[in-house]
């Protein structure tokens, strides 16, 4: 049997010039079993278990604010600005700190930089807690960013550190499930503190987790590798110039995607500055990377070849369509439906019962066969299938017909998550696996910042034409989630009521309708991710101490 991973030939910091690699030897019939009988011992069980839980109040405390905005707007006197901004600040330091965190690990240690961020994540949730107005809400939110995507990319490395990649479909069900409970259960538990507590619970309710987390850590992530001085690797291994570019033009580039079409718009300079310098500082950071660093920290050969550089793609697609699915999803429901908060919280269920479980069951097929392609154009059919069915939603859409337009979103992203993944992985080599994981990761949730500034674009400029064609005030689509608490206490029976409810799902249909090409797009760059061979030895500096 063939392997499509290359040797490792040269140091580290020599690799930034290698742009395609030789294949390695086949691995001998007993290396190869040895990789497919590969048990994990009680040191990697724990360690599956810290990462589970510091990942579920990750991908927890990204969701569990969305229905609890219209009670934080209130009590700090916000408005729509800035209820938008105490989700996508999160999200946005949460994507652009990734890769830099994760190369920081390479150079100081997995546990190090594990256990810094879950406790940057911790002082987030303190500062939001103690919050008085949106300006120290939105401090905390980015500090939970910066510590949430370091947590959530490093889970990802270490498993890369620990697991044979034939059997890390399997084990990393474990934490895709987390992540995956944490993501869809968000809003239910956010809905709960909205109509019955404060909504500072939504914080509160980080604290058992994060201290969990911390404990473990020092005692559960034991990995070692071959270190030099700490002056030498703060003075030579830390590629300073690059990340901060990086950092800087990501964020700037981000912004301006965000402000664009919702805040100001896209012809503005206001939205248009931070979009131009984004892009420079991004096109300096990879002329740097590609030309000048020594131990760049975005290692640019993961991009080489056409179907990696697809699979990458996809990664972007999946995280903008998924995120964007599971923010209006609940803003039709509130909305449209008018169900309550805790109601739509328990409205995502389907989705969460048909991703899960499938998750689940393709990581155990992909390790049992050794191929992926299988899922991943599966699961893009569905994910466009699903997406599409959604453009049939109304405000008149029975309670049992939205129910089952939900079950195969789940079904779609089930399979995507886990073999996307895991195809990235495969078609790296087996040293850069875990910068290609972290790669995946980042990428992935770029596209959830993206899917907030396409999603929020679309959303308020059809929903103003819709309330003006219905005669209604369209300036309610500048505030359109604060309404929907007003929509909420007017009677159902008077005559605006209805229109109002009708302009919403108009709205959000036109939504969907954007993701639908969106997801076609994203089936058709799937079908140039090629298979490449798991059965490979693992290969990282980072083991096991003992």
């Amino acid at each position: 049997m063939d392997s499509s991973v290359p040797e490792i030939s040269k140091p580290e910091h020599e690799q930034k010039a290698i742009l395609s690699s030789p294949k390695s030897p086949t691995l001998s019939p007993i290396r190869e079993l040895n990789q497919k009988d590969w048990k994990p011992g009680t040191g990697e069980w724990f360690i599956f278990a810290c990462l589970a839980v510091v990942s579920l109040v990750v991908a927890l405390d990204a969701t569990i604010v969305v229905p609890v905005l219209p009670a934080i707007a209130r009590a700090l006197s916000g408005d729509a600005t800035d209820t938008f901004w105490t989700g996508t600040s999160y999200l946005l330091t949460c994507a652009v700190f990734q890769p830099f965190v994760v190369s920081l690990s390479d150079i100081f240690g997995r546990r190090q930089l594990l256990f810094l961020s879950v406790l940057l994540f911790t002082v987030g949730t303190v500062v939001c807690c103690v919050s008085e107005n949106f300006t120290q809400l939105l401090a905390g939110r980015c500090v939970q960013g910066i510590g949430g995507g370091g947590t959530l990319s490093l889970g990802l490395v270490i498993m890369t550190d620990i697991v044979p990649l034939r059997q890390r479909p399997t084990y990393n069900g474990i934490i895709q499930i987390a992540w995956a409970i944490g993501t869809i259960t968000g809003p239910l538990v956010g809905g709960l503190f909205a109509d019955h507590s404060t909504w500072r619970w939504v914080f509160y309710i980080n604290f058992p987790f994060c201290a969990v987390g911390l404990l473990m850590i020092p005692f559960v992530v034991r990995l070692q590798a071959k270190r030099v001085s700490l002056k030498e690797r703060l003075l030579y291994h830390v590629d300073w110039i690059g990340s901060t570019f990086f950092i800087a033009g990501t964020s700037s580039f981000l912004i301006g995607i965000s402000w664009g079409g919702s805040q100001y718009a896209w012809d503005s300079f206001r939205t248009l500055v931070p979009i131009i310098l984004g892009v420079f500082g991004i096109i300096i950071t990879l002329v740097w990377e590609r030309y000048a660093a020594k131990t760049p920290f975005i290692r640019l050969w993961l991009f080489k070849s056409q179907p990696a550089s697809a699979a990458y793609a996809c990664a972007i697609l999946q995280g903008l369509l998924m995120f964007c699915e599971l923010y209006y999803l609940p803003i039709y429901l509130e909305s449209a439906k008018a169900l309550s908060a805790t109601l739509t919280g328990v409205g995502l269920i389907p989705i969460t019962g048909a991703l899960l479980p499938t998750s689940v069951t393709v990581g155990a097929l992909i390790t049992r066969f050794g191929r992926y392609r299988w899922a991943i154009w599966t699961g893009w059919a569905a994910v466009i299938a699903s997406t599409a069915l959604l453009i049939i939603l109304s405000a008149s859409t029975p309670t049992y017909g939205w129910v089952l337009l939900f079950i195969p979103i789940g079904l779609g992203h089930g399979l995507v998550l886990m073999s996307l993944n895991f195809g990235i992985q495969a078609l790296a080599r087996e040293r850069d696996g875990a910068y290609a994981a972290a790669m995946y990761t980042f990428l992935r949730t770029f596209g959830m910042c993206l899917g907030v500034a396409i999603g929020g674009t679309v959303f308020q400029n059809r929903l103003a034409a819709h309330l003006r064609n219905g005669r209604l005030d369209e300036g309610i689509a500048r505030d359109a989630e604060a309404f929907i608490t007003v929509l909420k206490d007017m009677d159902r029976n008077t005559f605006p009521v209805e229109r109002y409810r009708e302009a919403y799902a108009a709205a959000l249909r036109n939504v969907f309708e954007v993701l639908t090409g969106i997801a076609a797009l994203g089936g058709g760059m799937s079908i140039f991710i090629s298979h490449a061979s798991m059965d490979r030895a693992l290969d990282s500096e980072h083991v096991m101490a003992g």
